[in-house]
């Protein structure tokens, strides 16, 4: 797919961000994280004749994680992204929100672990930090819209509210991530990348001649160098690590372990049990008494799902329920499913029960490709008796 963005000079009437003015008039700031997608966002933006504003985060600086490529906001990307926008002739800002990314995503991070559930920093690093404290910056600076680098997609319906879609790209699409995003924060937000795929990104990169064109993307979360999570968890909370025992659903001990934030829901290998007839998996977490629960494949079969802490963008729920596709894991496909509910809390019952569902992920809703809005998963009922709500 080719870049197909209008660049012809503005005759008049709506620009391409939605405002009533010429393109020099609006000014957007650009949330540049160093890498490719952001800097193209950028460029883009630029080529079009907007007033455009850089800023780069300082999040962390943990040593030899700075020094690693393809982590957001480190300090490499953070020369890249100086160096894009130099390049295109921008103002770039660095800013230092490293207390409030330690406090709002990290502790949490190793929070949530100790917990028994399995968390995703970058959605609450979206919710806090980047769509919370960096867009009050934004306004501050005078702003008339903020954009990013995600591959998701900002529809204006008739009532002229924005709503969030689904990006063209189906393997790059970022919208599981991005549920917590308010309607406030949908009509100040904007996403050139959302209609495009990675090829044409990294072909308008080349175009530009950009010094991150060829930059891999990232693949850890930014503060977990090597996807060592454990060792972060170990710094963040001393002592945290307890041993408990390895049990299977029926309660026998079958081992011990070093620490419950170790395991993850759907987990086979490396149980450190052996002598049994058939493949165990950890089924359940169960912190208070440190145990690891294994079972059977089947045994990771839920039919429901408790969400808290929803955020909801879409019209009103039926009292007798919702028909939704649901995604409960950013690598899986989303599934049919009928949504209740109530406030800030939901009710999620599937159609087909579905396996690693864990407590600490993510349940966003969709209306084909519309968020609907999401929430966090804390409770999960399974089709085998022996294993209560989690």
């Amino acid at each position: 797919m080719s870049d197909t963005r209008d660049t012809t000079a503005y005759m008049g009437g709506i620009n391409s961000l939605g405002f009533d003015r010429a393109p020099a008039d609006t000014r957007v700031v650009v949330a540049m994280s160093g890498g490719v997608d952001s800097s193209v966002t950028a460029a883009l933006l630029k080529e079009e004749g907007y007033d455009v504003v850089g800023i780069t985060l300082q999040l962390y600086d943990h040593g030899v994680a700075v020094q690693k490529k393809g982590s957001c906001c480190a300090g490499q990307d953070i020369h890249d992204a100086r160096r894009v926008a130099g390049a295109l002739g921008i103002p770039h800002y660095v800013l230092d929100y490293e207390s409030r990314f330690k406090n709002q995503v990290m502790e949490e991070f190793a929070d949530s672990y100790i917990k028994g559930e399995t968390p995703i920093p970058c959605v609450r690093c979206n919710q806090t930090v980047k769509f919370k404290d960096l867009l009050h910056t934004a306004r501050d600076l005078g702003a008339d819209c903020m954009a990013t680098g995600h591959y998701v997609q900002r529809v204006v319906a008739d009532d002229g509210k924005a709503r969030l879609v689904r990006g063209n790209d189906s393997g790059k699409d970022q919208s599981y991530f991005l549920f917590a995003t308010t309607q406030e924060q949908m009509n100040f937000l904007r996403f050139p990348l959302g209609a495009m795929d990675k090829t044409a990104t990294r072909e308008c990169a080349e175009r530009f001649g950009l010094s991150v064109a060829d930059k891999p993307d990232s693949q850890d979360i930014c503060f977990v160098p090597e996807g060592r999570y454990v060792d972060v968890i170990e710094r963040l909370r001393p002592g945290a690590l307890e041993p408990g025992d390895i049990v299977d659903v029926d309660g026998n001990v079958l081992g011990t372990h070093d620490g419950i934030v170790k395991y993850t829901i759907g987990q086979r290998r490396g149980l450190g049990v052996g002598g049994t007839t058939e493949p165990l998996y950890v089924v359940k977490l169960n912190p208070a008494e440190k145990q690891v629960i294994v079972g059977p494949k089947e045994a990771l079969l839920i039919r429901a799902i408790g969400v808290k802490d929803v955020n909801w963008i879409g019209e009103t729920v039926p009292e007798d329920g919702l028909e939704v596709i649901a995604k409960i894991r950013s690598t899986r496909p989303g599934v049919p499913a009928t949504l209740f509910l109530d406030g800030a809390r939901a009710h999620l019952v599937l159609n087909t029960p579905e396996a690693g569902v864990a407590p600490g992920q993510a349940a966003v809703f969709y209306d084909g490709d519309r968020v609907l809005g999401g929430g966090w998963i804390d409770q999960a009922e399974s089709v085998d008796p022996r294993l209560s709500a989690a």
